[in-house]
């Protein structure tokens, strides 16, 4: 329900509270508009404009130009069936009585009306609409109590659970005050600025005054300001042409959601730290204090930082003090680490992985290492058998960094650490890129890896987690996925069909398999595996934009032959796909598989045609399987599909003229036969029964 009309009151419900997690905040302003727009419908009240704020401090929601009315409402209860109501001299039971009296209305005033196959006692109800401002109390306080958090706390004696302590309600419709409790909390005009630059308790003498008014109390209330003064600012600090800043879009939004009053300071650490690995340094500065890195126009990083503070211009030095000191200690930390990783090689820590739990039905790292080594040696021999040394080497040393120091500090930086340790120890380059490859992509539509050994790497790994999983019973299900089989999955599934390696998924699993000791059956494993594996191949092609009739027509085929041929299936028949043509071959070859039975049958004999329209059919189909399985085989689609159009005239004379089931079971049979290997023949390009005539 919406309404335009300036000249009405708006609506000012502000929750101010301890400081929230910064993560939090964004899901919390979109469940705020939610209950908002869902509590003022359920109360009738029309509205113009929502919107929804966050700090640290404060959930805030301004409703423009509020109805100062309900809308009337009219609706109907129903109460006992006709015959429950009336005894047999059609007199009122106590069950109409009863209805109308729980109504405050008249039996004379009940209606009877159809309600599914009976009849039932109805009564229409007029509900008047009442002022807004006597229902504002209730809807606000309900917008409160409706609101969920990922968690939530009591505190005192308090009964109600919240995000964080509530330690103020600001509730306005215009200038005046909506006054009510929640759980001793007592709302009203007054609001609060920034805890440590403006503390004490303020009033609000109108809904249009606020947002400036806590501007001038050294709280930015809108969250996109917020964010642009973040931007802006940081930009404005670098005066250097050729240093830039790292602006990292995650760390964006927790900073905006840090501070009330943003102000940035520019801050520096010793030079002899830049002799760290840069992501080390990035994550240290990004992930654990939550500050921005300065990088040249080439990459490379500078000794420079920049914080964003939640006070004055004015107290920078001091901010600056403050963050340098603690940075030192953090980059301290990190040397101490990368020194000590540094000091053996690599491949000495491969061993300590037996005491590393994958988990405690699937082994140790160790275990899961050499499975890794041997699903590598396999599908490199497959698809790449020059690089086969080099991937089993980086398969061997792809999980020791997660013993190091460094990486059990910072899991974040497992691979990129491993790469560094690698290079370090005169690793080859392929060797040493590939453990950073591995992790590669993180989450659907990331970057797969670049390189051939990073890819058989990354596919190995995950195929293992799959088949591992799977093996112990831990199969999604639902929105239930623990161990991130799904994500798992797109990734096998994305680098294939990005490098368009030539080796199917059935291979792969198969091949994957023989290093996994399961007492459940091959048969079974991989018939599940298959099917998970089908699931994701179809969310895939169709977020590329494939059409789902074409997508579900060559799917059968993903287990069995390489993805990219089911990829330049689907180009061939999405290029062919509104060909008159080809409509037509459609329509014919479906009634070839209405009529195939799913039994065995015997081989075709040319002995026992007895029509023309047979013996045509027959001939057509041989002289259409040579070159149509040539150009299947040499991958050329378009061509394989323009031999199997040549049958549409032959299908259609073979239906028009011959009699399929005839009485002679050796005729009738031979003829299914025919049907059945063309419909055999044709599946080998795609399930055409998939396509809507």
């Amino acid at each position: 329900m919406s309404i335009q009309n300036s000249g009405l009151r708006s609506m000012l419900l502000e929750i101010g509270t301890e400081e929230m997690p910064a993560r939090f905040l964004p899901p919390a302003i979109a469940d705020l508009r939610n209950i908002t727009e869902k509590t003022l419908a359920e109360y009738r009240i029309g509205h113009g404009e929502i919107n929804v704020y966050a700090t640290p401090r404060r959930l805030a929601v301004i409703v423009n130009s509020l109805a100062q009315m309900q809308s009337d409402n009219t609706k109907e209860v129903f109460g006992p069936s006709k015959k429950a109501a009336f005894d047999d001299n059609g007199n009122p039971t106590k069950a109409a009585s009863g209805f109308a009296s729980s109504l405050g209305i008249n039996i004379s005033d009940l209606q009877t009306r159809l309600k599914g196959k009976g009849e039932y006692l109805a009564a229409i109800i007029e509900e008047k609409g009442a002022p807004t401002e006597t229902v504002l109390p209730e809807l606000m306080k309900k917008i409160i109590l409706s609101l969920h958090f990922p968690k939530a706390m009591r505190w005192g004696n308090s009964s109600m659970s919240f995000v964080r302590p509530i330690a103020w309600i600001l509730s306005l419709s215009g200038s005046d005050a909506v006054e009510f409790e929640i759980d001793g909390i007592r709302s009203g005009n007054q609001t609060r600025g920034h805890r440590f630059l403006s503390p004490a308790s303020f009033k609000i003498i109108d809904t249009s005054a606020y947002k400036q008014f806590l501007e001038t109390n050294f709280v930015i209330l809108d969250q996109q300001k917020r964010r642009d003064i973040i931007i802006r600012s940081m930009q404005q600090l670098i005066s250097d042409p050729d240093a830039e800043i790292i602006l990292d879009d995650a760390l964006i939004e927790t900073v905006t959601y840090l501070v009330e009053y943003p102000v940035p300071v520019l801050c520096s650490f010793a030079e002899e730290y830049l002799t760290l690995p840069k992501e080390l340094l990035v994550t240290v500065m990004k992930d654990h204090q939550k500050y921005f890195a300065v990088q040249d126009s080439k990459g490379n990083l500078q000794n420079r930082f920049v914080v964003i503070s939640n006070t004055r211009a004015e107290n920078a030095e001091m901010v600056r003090t403050g963050a340098q000191r603690v940075i030192k200690a953090r980059f301290d930390d990190a040397k101490f680490y990368y020194s000590e990783d540094t000091s053996e090689p690599l491949a000495s820590m491969v061993d300590s992985l037996r005491d590393v739990t994958f988990h405690d039905k699937l082994g140790s790292m160790l275990d899961k290492t050499r499975r890794i080594e041997a699903t590598a040696s396999f599908i490199a021999e497959k698809v790449a058998p020059g690089i086969k040394e080099a991937v089993v080497r980086a398969a061997y040393l792809s999980k020791a960094d997660l013993i190091t120091g460094v990486v059990r500090e910072f899991p974040e930086l497992q691979g990129i650490m491993g790469r560094y340790y690698a290079f370090n120890d005169r690793e080859t380059e392929e060797v040493s890129e590939a453990l950073r490859e591995q992790y590669m992509p993180k989450s659907f539509g990331d970057d797969i890896p670049a390189t051939d050994h990073g890819a058989i790497l990354s596919i190995s790994d995950r195929v293992d987690n799959l088949a591992s999983f799977f093996s112990i019973g831990q199969i999604p299900t639902g929105s239930e996925d623990p161990f991130a089989l799904r994500r798992q999955a797109m990734g096998v599934i994305s680098i294939l069909l990005a490098k368009g390696y030539d080796i199917s998924l059935k291979e792969i699993f198969e091949g994957s398999m023989n290093s996994l000791g399961t007492d459940v059956s091959r048969d079974e494993l991989t018939a599940n595996i298959m099917n998970f594996m089908a699931q994701r191949t179809e969310f895939i092609l169709s977020s590329a934009g494939h059409d789902l009739e074409i997508i579900k027509s060559v799917l059968q085929h993903s287990f069995m032959e390489p993805l990219q041929s089911i990829a330049s299936r689907m180009d061939a028949l999405s290029s062919i796909r509104k060909d008159q043509k080809f409509l037509d071959y459609i329509i014919a070859v479906k009634r070839v598989n209405n009529i195939v039975p799913k039994t065995e049958l015997p081989e075709v004999l040319v002995s026992l045609f007895r029509q023309d329209e047979e013996r045509n059919l027959h001939s057509s189909l041989m002289e259409c399987k040579p070159p149509f399985t040539s150009a299947l085989k040499e991958g050329n689609f378009p061509v394989a599909l323009e031999r199997l159009m040549t049958l549409t005239p032959f299908i259609n004379g073979f239906f028009d003229k011959v009699l399929v089931m005839d009485k002679d079971a050796d005729v009738k049979n031979n003829r299914l036969s025919l049907l059945k290997e063309i419909w055999e023949t044709v599946s080998l390009i795609a399930d055409f029964s998939k396509f809507q005539s």
